[in-house]
């Protein structure tokens, strides 16, 4: 877009100019982060204010864009600006504000009657003068590209955590806690009220832990077994009686955590293989993304990608996505026989299209690019629901999702919660890279899925 200024010779009293601006939490963020000014006041989720407020000086800018973008525009050097506020704007009010030249100044400069009002109902929020520096020459520019921003924050997970807080406790066996981070990311989640654990494992060891990170355990249940290996197969027994609803991992190797409950005659199977789902929050994605299988199926051929995806779907419809946009990822987005995952891809989106994967929107073989991009899909000529607008990535082995989940973690700044379905109850897993938000999410992840089931 071409911006023109307005030379001072061309200017005359009772010109105007005006833009409108829409104020969203997102900015109000940015701006906090920009200032430094964090009163709660004016941040999304304030425990003061039920609405974010916009401060002052953020509607105040605003004008100066009209100023330094439309009158007089480019060149143009403010020397004073006065306001008087009548009203606070909120996130998702749109701005309208505008300029009106009152006074022209031998000196070359111009006063402006500055004004910011809420469209819709017109509500003065600001009235003011500004005294600026005309510029002496005719300009014009291409808008230039302001390099992007994403605001690093994670509301899919606080808006899942809002809604698992409401749900009775989760009764969990938590296997090993005997280490700082994996106790504190369990009780982390009972203090939320996400969980009511139910610690296995050593108890010397479980009350070292919490001695050492200052946690009070009473209250709470010990379940004592001498080993790794006993505390996993407790936990088992425990599901298979009843007492428990979900497993969490502690300080313990996964294949150890798993191992019983794969046992055909007295683990947890409930008829498809176990598989894991990463569900992801990405700064800058409109809702979560679900990646899987990126921790248990090392190679998964295609009656395991059935129960991977059947599985996702399951996930994602408790999570309150009614029809879930599932792409099957390969290399390519079409179907190549030199490449396995194009042509298990092909044949998974043919089994939903015939009822065999039920509840979601299948797609494949997707590319990542336009599976996620849908400028990129369209590029490619793709159409229907999924192509550009997934929600659930099916990767083609445990390298790709790996890489994939961690790719999203460390440069995307994703979090990432981590649940094993198939079995008769959720298993949580963390790591201790794990941070505070991932740990509660993932347990409420595990919340939501058990009582939506």
């Amino acid at each position: 877009m071409l911006i023109q200024n307005h030379p001072f010779d061309t200017l005359k009293l009772g010109d105007t100019a005006e833009l409108t601006r829409l104020c969203t939490e997102e900015a109000l963020l940015i701006f906090a982060a920009a200032t430094g000014n964090h009163n709660p006041v004016h941040l999304p989720d304030s425990e003061v204010e039920g609405v974010a407020s916009a401060s002052g000086i953020y509607v105040a800018a605003v004008i100066s864009a009209v100023v330094g973008n439309l009158l007089p525009g480019p060149g143009t050097i403010t020397r004073s600006q006065r306001f008087v506020f009548h009203g606070a704007a909120r996130a998702g009010d749109e701005l309208r504000a505008r300029v009106t030249v009152t006074a022209l100044g031998a000196d070359g400069t111009v006063t402006l009657a500055t004004e910011v009002a809420r469209t819709g109902d017109e509500g003065l929020i600001l009235s003011g003068e500004a005294v600026v520096v005309a510029p002496r020459v005719k300009m014009s520019f291409e808008d230039g590209e302001v390099p992007g921003l994403i605001v690093q924050r994670h509301r899919h997970f606080k808006a899942m955590l809002e809604r698992a807080r409401p749900l009775p406790t989760l009764v969990t066996a938590v296997v090993c806690p005997d280490e700082v981070d994996a106790l504190q990311g369990a009780l982390l989640s009972w203090r939320e009220s996400i969980i009511t654990p139910i610690l296995i494992g050593e108890g010397a060891r479980i009350r070292k832990a919490a001695l050492d990170c200052g946690a009070d355990l009473s209250g709470l249940e010990i379940v004592e077994a001498g080993s790794d290996v006993a505390a996993a197969q407790l936990a088992v027994d425990m599901a298979n009686a009843g007492r428990v609803q979900a497993i969490m991992k502690g300080h313990l190797h996964t294949d150890v955590l798993l191992h019983p409950m794969m046992d055909r005659v007295t683990g947890l199977r409930i008829g498809r293989r176990f598989t894991h789902v990463f569900v992801m929050d990405v700064p800058g994605q409109p809702g979560p993304l679900l990646v899987t299988d990126a921790a248990i199926n090392i190679a998964p051929d295609l009656a395991t990608k059935v129960d991977i995806v059947q599985n996702a779907i399951d996930l994602a419809r408790s999570l309150g996505i009614a029809v879930p946009r599932v792409a099957i990822l390969s290399a390519v987005e079409t179907v190549n026989p030199a490449i396995a995952s194009s042509i298990d891809a092909a044949l998974l989106s043919k089994m939903a299209e015939r009822g065999q994967i039920k509840g979601g929107s299948v797609d494949g073989p997707l590319a990542m690019d336009n599976a996620i991009d849908l400028a990129a899909a369209r590029g490619k000529g793709l159409r229907g629901a999924v192509a550009g607008r997934a929600e659930v990535l099916v990767v083609p082995d445990i390298d790709a999702g790996n890489m994939l989940a961690k790719l999203l973690v460390f440069l995307a700044h994703a979090e990432a919660a981590g649940v094993v379905l198939g079995a008769k109850v959720p298993v949580i897993l963390t790591s201790r890279s794990d941070s505070a938000m991932a740990r509660l999410a993932s347990a409420a992840v595990a919340a939501i899925h058990y009582h939506a089931r």
